[in-house]
């Protein structure tokens, strides 16, 4: 549990380019500055989220190929789904009753 916490807190992390826009343009309106370093801001948040899209599973493949393997992944379920009520159809086994 104590890898996916990282992870998971990587992905909660805000990805929202907006408040470095709001944040530029307050700094030309001022004519400060501060504008390089509010830009490097966002060109370094650009190249995170291009790093994060890079990496996303599924991305290498085309269209065709993921409806391909959702398809499979689906019958897969329907199967499993199938075999588990033919299981329970059998009643073999032992479901302690609440008294």
């Amino acid at each position: 549990m104590a890898v996916s916490q990282p992870r998971q807190e990587k992905e909660s992390e805000d990805c929202s380019l907006l408040p470095l826009v709001h944040d530029i343009i307050k700094c030309m309106d001022k004519d400060s500055q501060d504008v390089h370093q509010e830009l490097t801001k966002l060109k370094a948040k650009i190249q995170e989220a291009r790093e994060q899209i890079s990496n996303m599973p599924g991305v290498d493949s085309s269209p065709p190929e993921q409806q391909q393997q959702l398809a499979t992944l689906q019958e897969q379920v329907r199967t499993k789904n199938q075999l588990l009520q033919k299981y329970k159809s059998l009643c073999m086994f032992d479901v302690p009753k609440a008294s």
